[in-house]
């Protein structure tokens, strides 16, 4: 990129996708370009909020420990009846007119 010294560029990226993203098996990576006449807070929202819609930090989370598939597959079967359960109260509790 080109630019002048006094145009500033925040990086973040090394977020690996595998399900989506910038493709199989590629990075994603968020920057802000900051203009001469921006103030730098308003830069540093707009890069704090292009980083979490990336989903960078949450991914960073995901993958800092390994989880073994099985764990996995138990947390989304638990999530599942989770939500089941909740759709049920719901119906039940639901007013009847």
């Amino acid at each position: 990129m080109t630019g002048d010294l006094a145009s500033l560029i925040w990086c973040v990226g090394w977020a690996y996708h595998s399900d989506g993203g910038s493709g199989p098996g590629g990075f994603a990576i968020a920057f802000v370009l900051i203009g001469d006449d921006e103030l730098l807070d308003k830069a540093l929202k707009r890069f704090k909020r292009m980083v979490e819609k990336e989903g960078i930090v949450r991914e960073w989370k995901r993958r800092e420990y390994f989880e073994k598939p099985s764990s996995i597959k138990n947390k989304k079967n638990k999530a599942l009846i989770r939500k089941r359960e909740k759709k049920q109260r719901k119906v039940a509790n639901a007013k009847r007119y």
